[in-house]
């Protein structure tokens, strides 16, 4: 592995970064500064950035819900900070391919989209807390994790 190899990031791993009251807070902090100080590129996705608005604006065990400007502010701040994967026809070509040669629907679905985008974009790395979500896809994937 090079210091500059791109790095996908799992919505996880920006939940716990964004909310010091979240567990993993300080493990997720020090990954991401890590990475950004390796020259990493760093990216999310359109559907990582819902998955956050979605869990930011719902009560959590370890924080309130965010008010909409707060929110809003916090979505423009990833958006400049990360290379942003948009959902495009490549994704879903991948998507679908992956659906064939992994059996999988349902819930997984949305943890394929997200391998579907790694490999639309050609992004090698994803950094989890969720590892074993993606396990089925480390063929074509390395998962680095986040650990507390």
């Amino acid at each position: 592995m090079t210091d500059a190899e791109p790095l996908f990031i799992d919505t996880n791993i920006l939940i716990y970064a964004n909310v010091a009251t979240a567990p993993l807070h300080d493990a997720a902090l020090k990954t991401l500064r890590d990475a950004h100080r390796a020259k990493r590129i760093l990216w999310i996705s359109r559907q990582v950035l819902r998955e956050f608005i979605a869990t930011r604006t719902r009560p959590q065990t370890f924080a309130r819900p965010l008010p909409p400007d707060i929110m809003i502010e916090r979505i423009r701040y990833l958006e400049e900070r990360f290379q942003v994967a948009d959902d495009t026809a490549a994704v879903t070509e991948q998507l679908v391919k992956l659906m064939g040669d992994f059996k999988i629907g349902g819930k997984q679905i949305h943890d394929a989209n997200i391998v579907a985008t790694m490999q639309a974009y050609a992004i090698p790395c994803l950094l989890t807390h969720n590892s074993k979500d993606f396990e089925r896809f480390g063929e074509i994937i390395r998962i680095e994790r986040i650990d507390s």
